[in-house]
């Protein structure tokens, strides 16, 4: 019973959900070109990273890639004309068929539009340049600058809301259906089977090969690191709570010298039952000592806590729609 509730709340769901004609009516066509640019360049390097670096090196990368790549190593001989965009599409269109309903109209269209294009870079174009043939010869390199190309593909392709599909609509899916689950470890299963199973592919002297498995984990280290800081390294910044008697004052020099505005609470401690003002001002990295600076010197005794936030948006950050 409770099964028929769900499934008739995530038909309604996507009934309600924004088609995607309204959504770029709604924000415009030049949307859509930014998304697009984003593609083809965030396309090109992811396929780089795997062509170049992954395809060629004894380990593989977590995800539908890496499993791609696993089929791909098998069939290679008796299957020429298969590539591993090709093997990626093949997993992933009953995977997007399944997540349709959950993941709705616009995330599918984009996430599709991402699939095609960057199955075509891996296929047809990347494959002609020549780029790294070292790559076998140098696994650490490879896993480094495989991965941070990889990782940096990716998240430009991750900026506009897009995805690549795989193992991202499987981790959404459940992330949706089940919010208390951390992604991170969900992540870390889908991806770490796949790396685990590369160790067994790629055998070398016939034993498993635990450089393999080293190999991938690094090279996934890496490009999950270039995801983070592109998508949210950029737009980080600082957070002060500052709890003083004198928080008038402080808020006062933050403004006129750092030009920062800042927020004032009403606070009450638990221990003393005494009423207090708390400082509340988000800056950027390069603004944090200068506005320490200034509460040492209006409070020294000021209870400051600080904190990093990922994205800040409004007047003074980033822009809403930026991304």
């Amino acid at each position: 019973m409770s099964d028929n509730r769900f499934i008739k709340k995530m038909i309604t769901s996507f009934k309600q959900d924004q088609g995607v004609l309204e959504y770029y009516h709604k924000y415009g066509w030049k949307t859509f070109a930014r998304d697009l640019v984003h593609d083809l360049v965030g396309s090109f390097l992811f396929a780089m990273g795997v062509v170049y670096f992954a395809d060629h090196a004894p380990f593989v990368p977590g995800g539908v890639t890496g499993m791609a790549m696993i089929i791909h190593h098998f069939t290679e001989e008796n299957l020429p004309g298969l590539g591993i965009g090709a093997i990626i599409n093949c997993i992933n269109i009953p995977v997007a068929l399944c997540c349709f309903l959950l993941l709705g109209r616009v995330f599918f269209f984009k996430s599709v539009k991402s699939l095609i294009i960057s199955s075509i870079f891996i296929d047809y174009l990347v494959p002609h340049l020549g780029f790294y043939p070292q790559a076998a010869d140098n696994p650490l390199l490879t896993a480094l600058f495989g991965g941070a190309l990889y990782g940096i593909g990716l998240a430009l392709i991750y900026i506009p809301g897009s995805s690549t599909g795989g193992s991202d609509f499987i981790i959404m899916s459940i992330r949706k259906l089940r919010p208390h689950l951390s992604i991170g470890t969900i992540s870390i299963l889908v991806d770490g089977s796949v790396i685990l199973l590369g160790g067994l592919v790629f055998k070398g002297d016939g034993s498993y090969n635990i450089d393999a498995v080293l190999y991938g984990i690094l090279f996934t280290f890496v490009s999950t690191t270039m995801i983070d800081k592109l998508m949210y390294g950029s737009g980080s910044r600082r957070m002060l709570q500052v709890v003083s008697d004198k928080a008038q004052d402080i808020s006062k020099g933050i403004m006129e010298e750092i030009n920062r505005g800042a927020t004032l609470l009403d606070v009450k401690g638990a221990y003393t039952g005494q009423t207090h003002q708390m400082l509340m001002v988000v800056c950027s990295k390069v603004e944090i000592t200068h506005a320490r600076r200034i509460i040492n010197s209006v409070d020294p005794k000021a209870i400051v806590l600080l904190s990093t936030v990922d994205e800040a948006y409004g007047k003074g950050f980033l822009d809403p729609d930026s991304n």
